[in-house]
């Protein structure tokens, strides 16, 4: 691609420059040039020439210069002539070539195209029009993993992640935020949930075990079009919030199991307010103690089987039912009842939210 684009440039710019110009590869192979009888030669010791030198080294009666694209300098320019003009005309080229180099890869930059895509920076009507212009498989079924990272490290953290998914065709590695990156993965149309969760604790395990870094990772949902990776990067990110309120054990959290947490966060702060109103009567909640949460805690995980939580807390099964006769008396619910389970479990959680949030509970 690069060879065809510096030839077409080198081919508009022969007529103009009445000197031999071209380029050459990391190789020292020329890749282009006005006379094409060149292309193909092999320019000997210029790269080391370049590096003894400020960026310009005159070798055999050429001028060469190096064409900065990105951080790297993978190909020189070079002149004929060893004079002033040779000189300022070598810069002038490279600075050229350079430019167009990088637009051209922006352009043709499938990496760059996710990453618009996912931020929301491209019409939905264009993304149908320049995944065909990068010959772009729409209807491979994606999805997205954003990856938090903690703690100050060596390696980058955009760098980490590019080394554990090389392949630039299907795994893309985009770097949103000093220590967030996101990866937009390919995968099998019938994915199943656990075995993307198995990806993200081998990327969590990894970090830890190579790099001593510890991640907290948001997973989408599976989405079978590139238009709708906007909204995978949005699950991930939701997926990473909510879990920080209701799942602050976990690192990795998916947004499919978020359940009833996903549907509490999106609720406005003034009706929560108002549930926790309705539900408890003034101080009712605060008034239970530590050893009372923790009962409750352990009977819902037991599905509000009274003999097992029994069991598991190791008390007596009518020490149980006093202190659940306790809460009911306190709180006005009867746990044992479903519905006001259900009533008690939720009021928890969203008590919980307000927890996070600047709020009078």
């Amino acid at each position: 691609m690069a060879n065809r684009l510096f030839h077409n440039v080198i081919n508009q710019m022969k007529s103009a420059v009445d000197r031999i110009i071209g380029v050459i590869d990391e190789n020292g192979v020329v890749i282009a040039c006005s006379e094409l009888v060149k292309v193909g030669e092999v320019k000997q010791g210029i790269r080391d020439a370049l590096t003894y030198s400020n960026d310009i080294a005159v070798v055999d009666g050429y001028t060469y210069r190096p064409i900065s694209v990105g951080a790297k300098s993978e190909y020189v320019v070079f002149m004929e002539g060893e004079d002033k003009m040779a000189e300022k005309m070598s810069k002038l080229l490279a600075v050229s070539l350079a430019n167009i180099k990088n637009l051209h890869d922006e352009k043709y930059d499938k990496g760059l195209f996710i990453k618009n895509i996912i931020l929301d920076n491209i019409l939905p009507s264009d993304i149908y029009i320049k995944s065909k212009e990068l010959h772009f498989g729409t209807d491979e079924s994606r999805i997205v993993f954003l990856i938090k990272f903690f703690g100050k490290t060596d390696v980058m953290p955009f760098e980490m992640l590019q080394n554990m998914f090389p392949d630039k065709t299907k795994d893309y590695v985009i770097s949103v935020g000093e220590h967030d990156v996101v990866l937009v993965k390919e995968v099998k149309h019938d994915a199943d949930i656990k075995d993307i969760e198995k990806i993200a604790t081998n990327i969590s395990d990894t970090l830890t075990a190579e790099f001593y870094t510890k991640v907290n990772i948001g997973i989408s949902t599976v989405v079978d079009n590139l238009k709708d990776l906007a909204r995978a990067y949005k699950e991930a990110q939701v997926a990473l919030d909510v879990g920080k309120v209701f799942e602050t054990e976990k690192n990795i959290v998916s947004y499919e199991n978020l359940g009833i947490g996903r549907l509490i966060y999106q609720l406005p702060t003034t009706l929560c307010d108002m549930f926790l109103q309705e539900v408890f009567k003034k101080g009712s909640l605060e008034s239970l103690d530590r050893e009372t949460l923790m009962t409750i805690q352990c009977f819902f995980e037991n599905n509000l089987n009274v003999s097992e939580t029994s069991r598991k807390l190791f008390v007596h099964r009518n020490t149980l039912v006093y202190r659940l006769e306790k809460i009911r008396k306190i709180t006005g619910l009867d746990l044992r009842e479903f519905e006001h389970a259900i009533t008690f479990k939720v009021a928890l959680m969203v008590k919980k939210y307000l927890g996070s949030k600047p709020s009078k509970y």
